[in-house]
């Protein structure tokens, strides 16, 4: 006998809420350790529930190389972005859309050149650029963020190591995270 597919929406009951999260937590963390044992692969997994507290897993090598590691893997791809986002020369992305719109209106669409066509697609494809440049700063901000709390959670376990607390006497820390909005 099979079990019941699971609709994929937010439990509204805060507290039916946490037996799924403690549990696909659980899973998820499992799933990363034998993607690691199994591919010889680095892994990184850093959960936040909405109280705030921090769950990571790394394997191997330690998060905070693993997340360097990331870093400045994308460092270079947002120093290119953000020249090209300077030497942008075009308007707010909402006035480039709306600039769209009306070229492409079906009463205007037999007068549009192709020209005009591919002078609108170079100007979007800059504007996803910038966006995106954008969104991979905001993503490595975020993990100089969590870098900087993984070291203080290790100073503290650290800490508690030099005065003989059992591990099970520390539970996961509760850190509040802010997360910015990456539309």
């Amino acid at each position: 006998m099979g079990r019941k597919k699971l609709e994929i929406k937010r439990i509204e009951n805060k507290s039916s809420r946490q037996v799924p999260f403690s549990k696909r937590r659980n899973g998820l963390i499992e799933k990363a350790r034998q993607l690691s044992v199994l591919c010889d692969a680095s892994v990184a997994l850093l959960v936040v529930s909405a109280s705030g507290k921090l769950y990571s897993f790394s394997s191997g090598d330690n998060l905070v190389k693993i997340l360097d590691r990331y870093g400045k893997q994308h460092d270079d791809d947002l120093k290119a972005l953000d020249r090209q986002s300077k030497a942008l020369d075009c308007g707010s992305h909402h006035e480039l859309l709306e600039l769209v719109e009306s070229k492409l209106e079906e009463s205007n669409v037999d007068n549009v050149s192709v020209g005009s066509l591919v002078q609108l697609e170079e100007h979007l494809e800059n504007a996803l650029s910038v966006t995106r440049a954008r969104k991979t700063e905001l993503m490595l901000k975020l993990v100089e963020n969590l870098k900087e709390k993984m070291e203080k959670s290790n100073l503290v376990r650290a800490e508690a190591d030099n005065m003989d607390v059992s591990p099970g006497q520390i539970s996961d820390i509760n850190l509040p995270v802010t997360l910015p909005l990456l539309n």
